[in-house]
């Protein structure tokens, strides 16, 4: 979400005058960010920019993107596809315009003049490409209107941009004209694609067969389309932007107000059904209210309240937000959140409904915290979901909107966090390299466009005083690319002729223009105290999901006395627990151990609820072991010039040293192993001796190939990938098995790098010869690699500030917390409910082979039966444990509640299902 906060809603006039007086009468001095920090702050932005700009330009123009790892550009066609994300690119040098507006923020006039000129000389739009609708429409379309809008305010300064004739505008015209054939639709709704020659229809396009889009790739397009129509007095942009939401608007699902997250734009029929306010439908949200500030026309505004009061009667459970089906909104459709949501508290800054926009930024900055960013998504216990960082600037973006809001300085050291993770993990020489992984800091070799066009304006914004910049924000809106439009649109018609146009343009704007916007909202919270109040439960929340270690308990005495995952079959403490909880144990024939609980066999009714919560416990973790593969490891580049900037993902070996278990890692000189693939006695053992040998995959197992570097004298091995072309991009993590025989005389880590990867290493050996390398679990922040020297290279002030304490007790290096008892708050499904599922004299067995393991989450059973680990193994060490989310409340009581929450659900959904739908 991209907004101004200027422009909240008349709506809220009279509930913000109140809040108001209810503050003055608690104010109280809060200290300040000094002005010198903030000001240090904000030149470090510029810094950061200029790296990131430069390197684009010396190592990518005129190709789309930067890929900063390999220091080149990314040419689409050219490298491996990446499938949808690719569509965002289409040889118009995107990185450049989507860019251009920063340069004027950022008071680069000089640069941002060159630029205008080489988009006007070397960019072409009439390219032979398939690129989407919604990507094309807010980076290219919004950044040429953005850029054209900066031409047009410096030109009239009479200083610069003299020589401007509107020719970005006229780019943005031709650009338009070229995305209208996407709209041929009788829904009105866009397709998905379009080809920029030649459009939808006909054999040369190769698109125009798709049939669904997203809500938002349809809801996405007022805003440039209509400021497009007013610029140049042609309505067909901004009508065709209005058919489209009209046609949204008319298939939302009427009971509740909601609307699907993918259409299909023949028939309207919603073909996902999940809503939230995440991915595929965010900004859709966003410029209803936004084309209502923007436009003038009551109507948007009207839809969005509408929609508004739905998101938070269904979706906002604060500080959470979470998806559910339109047509059952008391459901839940799935339970766990998305990183594009972190725009929404900005956005409840302008609709002017500040309470849960700080409730939920606090659950977001707590989970940045955990994980130095906020991974592409995270469960409700604020886990890792998916766990790549393409730096997405929402979260930035919500930050700057509540500390104007507010002037809560609170936010100021938020987006000091925000900047000095960005240099600490994501900088490496070429610019900023997306995370591959939040666990362990390994990169991925992009940079997209918005990260330029997003990020650094709101983090300058954030720092910078009004005389900072060269215009007062305040006059224009910020797109959902953040790209700059001009308030003043508002005043224009929409449909009349050029000339009318520059007839209008020239009179002078009175106050009564703007009569349907409410005061700048950055006077209406004076007392910083007012959000610390608020986020202080939310910091409390957050840190409950980081589980303590519980001393065992007796079966009986209310709480679970044995976790799964503490669980071996050769324990005979652990046996005699099962056997009081009513569980048996049997030895299967494939090595296998089979847990069958028999209730009526346990000593005390209670015991009995332990072991059914044990067994539920035991096929979660087993589910999860059949799903999940050891997590990626790391190769950092230590020495000079990289000082531990680049990261490559490595697959990890399933024998030789746990790199999860070792604090520091292995550390040391690469040196490749003669012969190459290792597969024989190393015949130069003094090269290798005491360094890390690399080696090239093929021609024997892997566990020969350790052993041979182990009696070279190596301390660890990199194997690399001998299929050219192999990339951690596009391939599967590869784990390197055993030999089929005992592997514990193999004690050195050896990790996998496929051949991308490897061949970075590879060319930074043959160029620097000596090259020192890390070989951990996950990446390590700079200020620990040289702890106690100082940080070599351009290390911006800040950077190495020590990385923020886990709240785990042990394993900080991991920032993993220490394994305990799971919280019985979470994962109880219809199937382990303990109230009627199983009478006392029957016994509850349930197999639980790989193909049924996704189905025990949704069947009621009688007989539940789990295949834990085989006698005698260890833990997985990997798997994250459940959070104790109420350590200090009587789990009994607890479960009693979930229980009777849950019926009411099942009661409220069979009544639903009793009643019509109306699609």
């Amino acid at each position: 979400m991209r907004t101004l906060e200027q422009s909240c809603t008349s709506v809220m006039q009279t509930s913000w005058l109140l809040l108001l007086l209810l503050l003055a009468a608690f104010l109280r001095p809060v200290h300040c960010m000094s002005r010198e920090e903030r000001h240090k702050l904000r030149d470090q932005v510029v810094e950061m920019f200029d790296h990131a700009y430069s390197n684009y330009m010396d190592h990518a123009y005129p190709a789309d993107e930067l890929m900063p790892l390999t220091c080149r550009g990314r040419v689409r066609g050219l490298e491996p596809s990446r499938g949808d994300v690719d569509d965002a690119l289409g040889k118009f040098s995107l990185t450049l315009i989507d860019a251009l507006d920063t340069l004027v923020l950022l008071n680069k006039t000089e640069e941002f003049e060159a630029a205008v000129r080489r988009v006007l000389s070397d960019v072409r739009l009439d390219n032979d490409i398939v690129v989407s609708v919604f990507e094309t429409n807010i980076r290219v379309l919004g950044g040429l209107l953005g850029g054209h809008s900066m031409a047009v305010m410096l030109r009239d300064g009479g200083r610069h941009m003299m020589w401007y004739q509107d020719e970005l505008l006229h780019m943005a015209k031709d650009l338009g004209l070229r995305l209208l054939p996407a709209f041929n639709t009788s829904s009105g709704l866009p397709y998905p694609r379009v080809n920029l020659r030649h459009g939808v229809r006909g054999p040369a396009t190769r698109t125009g067969t798709e049939t669904d889009t997203c809500t938002a790739c349809a809801g996405t397009i007022i805003l440039e389309f209509a400021a497009l129509s007013r610029f140049t007095g042609d309505p067909i942009f901004e009508d065709h932007a209005r058919r489209a939401l009209d046609f949204l608007w008319e298939k939302r699902q009427r009971n509740s107000n909601l609307v699907g997250t993918t259409i299909n734009i023949h028939s309207g029929e919603w073909v996902r059904r999940d809503s939230g306010v995440g991915a595929g439908i965010d900004s859709y949200y966003e410029y209803l209210l936004k084309a209502y500030i923007l436009l003038g026309d009551d109507l948007f505004l009207q839809r969005f309240n509408i929609h508004y009061a739905s998101i938070m009667k269904y979706i906002s459970q604060p500080p959470l937000l979470l998806d559910v089906h339109i047509h059952k909104p008391l459901l839940p459709a799935r339970t766990w959140m998305d990183s594009l949501l972190a725009f929404f508290p900005g956005l409840q800054v302008l609709k002017g409904d500040i309470r849960p926009a700080i409730e939920t930024h606090e659950m977001l900055y707590q989970v940045t915290r955990k994980h130095n960013f906020l991974p592409e998504a995270f469960t409700t216990d604020f886990r890792v979901h998916w766990a790549q960082h393409p730096l997405r600037p929402e979260f930035a973006e919500s930050t700057y909107f509540l500390y104007k809001a507010t002037g809560d300085p609170y936010y100021l050291e938020v987006g000091r966090t925000v900047l000095e993770n960005l240099n600490r993990f994501a900088r490496v020489p070429c610019g900023f390299a997306a995370m591959k992984d939040v666990r362990t800091g390994s990169h991925e070799d992009r940079m997209d466009s918005f990260f330029l066009a997003e990020m650094f304006k709101y983090l300058f914004l954030l720092f910078a005083d009004a005389d900072d910049m060269p215009f007062d924000v305040e006059d224009y809106i910020f797109t959902t690319e953040a790209h700059l439009l001009p308030l003043s649109l508002s005043t224009a018609q929409r449909t009349r002729s050029p000339t009318a146009a520059n007839s209008t343009a020239v009179k002078e704007l009175d106050d009564s223009n703007f009569d349907w916007t409410c005061p700048n909202t950055r006077l209406l919270f004076p007392d910083p105290a007012f959000p610390g109040n608020l986020r202080a439960p939310i910091k409390i929340a957050v840190d409950k999901s980081c589980p303590r270690p519980l001393p065992p308990r007796e079966p009986g005495m209310g709480r679970l006395p044995l976790r799964a995952q503490d669980f071996m079959a050769n324990n005979p403490e652990h046996l005699e627990l099962l056997r009081r909880m009513g569980v048996s144990l049997i030895h299967l024939k494939d090595g296998r151990v089979q847990l069958v609980q028999h209730a009526s066999q346990a000593v005390s009714a209670i015991a009995a609820e332990d072991g059914m919560r044990f067994m539920q416990e035991m096929m979660e973790l087993s589910s999860q072991q059949q799903r999940e593969q050891l997590p990626p490891r790391a190769v950092q580049i230590v020495s000079h010039p990289f000082f531990g900037r680049v990261v490559l993902t490595a697959g990890p070996a399933q024998f030789g040293t746990d790199l999860s278990k070792s604090i520091t890692g292995v550390r040391g000189f690469v040196m490749a192993a003669e012969p190459y693939s290792g597969c024989a006695e190393l015949t130069n053992p003094e090269s290798v001796a005491g360094r890390i040998a690399l080696l090239q995959r093929g021609q024997c197992m892997f566990a020969e190939k350790a052993r041979h570097i182990q009696k070279a004298g190596a301390i660890g091995g990199i194997v690399i990938d001998d299929n050219e072309g192999s990339s951690s991009d596009t391939a599967p993590l590869f784990q390197m098995a055993g030999d089929g025989r005992s592997t514990d005389d193999v004690t050195l880590p050896l990790l996998f790098l496929f051949h991308k990867e490897g061949n970075i290493l590879l060319e930074a050996q043959k160029e620097y010869r000596e090259v020192e390398v890390l070989l951990s679990d996950k990446a390590r922040d700079r200020a620990s690699l040289f702890k106690g020297k100082a940080l070599p290279g351009a290390v911006l002030d800040g950077s190495g500030a020590a990385e923020e304490e886990d709240c785990a007790t042990e394993d900080k290096d991991n920032g993993e917390p220490e394994a305990s008892s799971p919280s019985v708050s979470l994962s109880l499904s219809p199937s382990s409910s303990l109230s009627s599922s199983t009478p006392p004299d029957q016994p509850s067995t349930q197999e639980l082979d790989q193909s049924e393991a996704e189905e025990e989450e949704e069947e009621e059973v009688d007989e539940e039966e789990v295949v834990p680990p085989k006698e005698g193994s260890e833990p997985d060490a990997q798997k994250e444990p459940k959070e104790e989310a109420a350590s200090d409340k009587d789990p009994n009581k607890l479960l009693d509640a979930l229980m009777a929450d849950w019926q009411e659900d099942l009661e409220a959904f069979r009544q639903m299902e009793m009643e019509k739908d109306e699609l």
